[in-house]
C-alpha cells in the first residue's frame, strides 16, 4: 500500500494544493486508510502548508487507537506544529481534552520537535510544557506517549530530562521513570 501511495504522491506532485486536499479528504471520508490521506498531504508541500488548526482537527476526527493517533501526530500535527502552522495553544488544548486520544496526540506531536531525521532540532521548553500538563495522567496510552516524548528529548538535553524526572518523581508512572532512566543511562528504552 505504501508503494502505491508513493506512486500517487509523485503523480499528484504537480497538482495544486486544493486538488490534493480533495483527494486526501475523499480517502479520509471513506473511513479506510486514513494514513494514506495523511501521507498524501504531508508529501505535497503546498497542501501541507495550507493546514491549520481547523483542518487538522477535521483530519483528526475519529482518532481512536494508537495507530490512528500516532500516524496523525507523526505525519501531520507534529510537523505542522514544528513548521508553525498551528500554535502552542492548539497542542495545549488537546492536552487538556477529556478524550485520551487527543491527549496522546498532544504528546506524540512533541516528537516532531525532537526527531532530527524529520527536522526536529530539540525543543525543551515546548516538549516539557506538554509533558508537565500530563504527568498525573496514568492512562496507559498517555504514560507510553509521555515516556516516548521524554526519550526523544534525551538526545538534545539529557540534563533537563533528568531534572524533569527527578522533579516529578512522586507522580510519574513507574514505566516512564524506568524507560527514560534507561535511555539516559544506556541510550536504549529497554537495554
Amino acid at each position: 500500500m505504501r508503494k502505491l501511495r508513493r506512486e500517487y504522491s509523485k503523480k499528484l506532485s504537480t497538482e495544486d494544493a486544493l486538488y490534493v486536499l480533495e483527494v486526501a479528504y475523499s480517502i479520509f471520508n471513506s473511513g479506510k486508510y486514513r494514513w494514506i490521506a495523511y501521507e498524501l498531504i504531508h508529501d505535497h508541500p503546498e497542501a501541507f502548508h495550507s493546514l491549520d488548526r481547523k483542518s487538522l482537527e477535521t483530519l483528526g476526527c475519529g482518532i481512536n487507537s494508537w495507530s490512528s493517533v500516532d500516524c496523525f501526530s507523526r505525519t501531520l500535527s507534529g510537523p505542522a506544529w514544528l513548521e508553525g502552522l498551528i500554535t502552542d495553544d492548539t497542542i495545549r488544548n488537546w492536552a487538556e481534552s477529556e478524550d485520551r486520544w487527543w491527549r496522546r496526540a498532544a504528546l506524540v506531536s512533541t516528537v516532531a520537535l525532537n526527531v532530527r531525521t524529520h527536522g526536529g532540532t530539540g525543543d525543551v521548553t515546548r516538549t516539557l510544557a506538554i509533558c508537565e500538563m500530563l504527568i498525573e495522567d496514568h492512562d496507559d496510552t498517555i504514560v507510553k506517549a509521555l515516556s516516548w516524548a521524554l526519550r526523544e528529548l534525551v538526545v538534545h538535553d539529557s540534563e533537563e530530562v533528568d531534572k524533569f524526572i527527578h522533579t516529578y518523581e512522586s507522580v510519574l508512572a513507574a514505566r516512564i521513570k524506568r524507560e527514560v532512566r534507561n535511555k539516559l543511562k544506556t541510550g536504549l528504552k529497554n537495554p
